[in-house]
């Protein structure tokens, strides 16, 4: 009896051990409640950004377990869909090497089965660079507002025919301003988290961010605009106030 007491006693400390260090992952950052009609996987419930070094750690949790849901394939560009979790940050576009001011610097972590964006990389270690779009990825956008994706939707910036932008190393060579810097997403259980390296961490200081998850969508004409962000799933604060700070 006394055997059998002190199994249950030890089990038990250690699942309240291991709840408490799910609550220290969650704490800080932008908190949100469950909401009815979201899928689980994208079902945001804490979002973050910390530092340590001149690394970042982009944090988000969500009420089922993360990256579970993919887009299924349609076998074609056109009309073909991106799901993604999306930090919209306050941050300049040109800290990560796009020209000043244009639009809305994002970090997302994507999937899409029927193209792929990441030429430099060979995610799933086939020998093939050009096959692994549904694997989850990390990509910079640049997003605006563009009313040819519906009322107040937001797109991937485009590029126009002949226009030069200042761009990053990593650029996939697509016709819009988007990077593919190869940052590993880390997935577990209801918890997402990508380590992202930056030459000068203090742009961070004073940067606001949001947490979304949304489904993009690849235009029909494959033309301008690209990339219309289709389907907003859910946003972390609410209104896309983007009051999240860095470190707290």
């Amino acid at each position: 009896m006394k055997l059998i007491q002190t199994t249950l006693a030890a089990a038990l400390s250690l699942t309240m051990l291991g709840a408490f260090a799910h609550q220290g992952e969650h704490k800080g950052g932008i908190k949100s409640a469950p909401t009815k009609g979201v899928k689980a996987p994208f079902d945001i419930h804490h979002t973050k950004i910390t530092t340590e070094g001149n690394i970042a750690t982009f944090h988000v949790s969500v009420s089922g377990k993360a990256g579970a849901s993919k887009p299924a394939k349609t076998g074609k560009l056109a009309g073909s869909k991106v799901f993604s979790y999306v930090w919209p940050t306050t941050m300049d576009p040109s800290t990560v090497g796009f020209e000043r001011g244009a639009g809305i610097l994002a970090f997302a972590v994507t999937s899409h089965p029927d193209f792929d964006d990441t030429p430099l990389y060979d995610e799933n270690g086939d020998g093939k660079l050009d096959n692994d779009g549904d694997l989850w990825h990390s990509h910079w956008v640049v997003l605006t507002k563009d009313a040819a994706c519906g009322k107040d939707a937001l797109k991937i910036v485009d590029i126009p025919e002949g226009a030069k932008p200042k761009l990053p190393k990593t650029w996939p060579g697509l016709p819009i301003l988007i990077d593919s810097p190869a940052y590993s997403p880390v997935f577990k259980g209801d918890t997402l988290e990508v380590k992202v390296p930056f030459d000068d961490i203090t742009v961070l200081n004073n940067a606001g961010f949001d947490g979304v998850t949304a489904a993009l969508r690849i235009n029909e004409s494959v033309h301008n605009p690209l990339v219309c962000v289709a389907d907003v799933f859910k946003v972390a604060s609410g209104n896309l106030s983007l009051p999240g700070k860095v470190n707290q």
